[in-house]
Order: structure tokens, then C-alpha cells, then sequence
């Protein structure tokens, strides 16, 4: 018998984060683009920080039919929240600034660089990318080197770069409590076992 879902958060009933999912404005805005392999990843940060962003959209695919009406948006430049050689460092706003599309692919680096491949138009965006010395939370997955961060985290850092002084934190509590919940699942033991150090 399959657990009844929260059809918002997509989480079981009985772990629904809806209470802890703020509700934040912002100038930037935030399009997610998401492998569909993610979809049902259990730590499906990308849905979580579209619910909790009112200026943002959720797209799963892998091949994006309509990305010229999404990266068109009046009022906003498109960027790709990908590194690369040629990708700028995040700064905040200057007063007149137009405020940005922040296309954010959501996948693991290889899906990511798939989806890149597989939209030219995507490819094409001007990057922006993250200071570095961001230190996940997800202490769940091994990532590839400091300032590997999840999804959300990494929209965090760079809204709060982008709108500073307007902090976006809230947006990784039910994150945060998506890791605890997985932390006390598996039992501290094999978590330390695993991922202690």
C-alpha cells in the first residue's frame, strides 16, 4: 500500500513540509529547469525552493519546446546559474539594474551538462556562478568539492547575493528538516557510519 502524498510538496502526509515552506518575494527571477530523474528524488530541493519563491516557475524536461517564451520574459535578463570558464561572479543590484532570469538547471552536473547540450539556447545564456566557499548543508550526499551546493542552497546564495539585504534562509528550512527527517530514518548510527566526520 503506497504512503498518501502531500500533493503540494510531494512528500508523505505524514512528513509534509507545507508548514515550513515560506512564502518570499523577490526581484529575481527564478526558473527551474529539472531533469526528470529528480522528480521523485526524495530530496527534491528544486520543487522546494519553487514553492517557496512567488517569482519563480518549475519546469521538468530535458528538451525545453518553449525556452524562447520562457528566457523572453519582459523586465528580465536571462542568466545561466552554471559555472564555466566564461560565467561572472553574482554582485548585487545596482539601483537601476533590470532584474535577472535566473535559469537554474537541476540535475546532477552530468544530467545538468545533458540538458545544456541538448538546448543550445541554454547553452547560449550569458553564466553567472556563486562565490566560492559556500558550504553545503546536505550532508547527505557526498558532493564533488566545496561549494558543491543543492539546488536550493545555491538560490539562496545567490538571491541573497543579488537582493542583499533581503535574506532568502527561509527558504532552507523545510530543507533542513528534510535532512533531519532522512538523519533520523536511517538512525544516527549508520549516519555517522556513513556520512560522520
Amino acid at each position: 500500500m503506497s504512503r498518501i502524498q502531500c500533493p503540494r510538496c510531494l512528500r508523505p502526509q505524514t512528513h509534509c513540509l507545507c508548514p515550513l515552506i515560506p512564502s518570499l518575494d523577490s526581484r529575481t527571477r527564478v526558473l527551474l529547469l529539472q531533469h526528470p530523474s529528480e522528480v521523485n528524488h526524495a530530496l527534491n530541493t528544486a520543487r522546494l525552493a519553487a514553492l517557496g519563491l512567488k517569482n519563480s516557475e518549475l519546469i521538468v524536461g530535458e528538451v525545453f519546446e518553449d525556452l524562447p517564451a520562457l528566457l523572453n520574459q519582459p523586465g528580465y535578463q536571462a542568466r545561466l546559474l552554471f559555472p564555466g570558464e566564461e560565467a561572472q561572479l553574482l554582485q548585487g543590484y545596482a539601483e537601476n539594474d533590470q532584474p535577472l532570469l535566473l535559469v537554474v538547471p537541476d540535475g546532477t552536473w552530468r544530467k545538468a551538462r545533458k540538458m545544456l547540450h541538448l538546448n543550445p539556447l541554454l547553452a547560449a545564456l550569458p553564466r553567472v556562478t556563486l562565490v566560492d566557499g559556500g558550504v553545503s548543508r546536505y550532508r547527505l550526499r557526498k558532493a564533488p568539492g566545496p561549494g558543491a551546493l543543492s539546488t536550493v542552497e545555491a538560490i539562496v546564495q545567490a538571491l541573497q547575493t543579488l537582493e542583499a539585504p533581503t535574506k532568502f534562509e527561509a527558504l532552507l528550512k523545510p530543507f533542513e528538516a528534510l535532512i533531519e527527517g532522512q538523519i533520523a530514518a536511517m538512525g544516527e548510527e549508520t549516519y555517522q557510519k556513513n556520512h560522520g566526520g
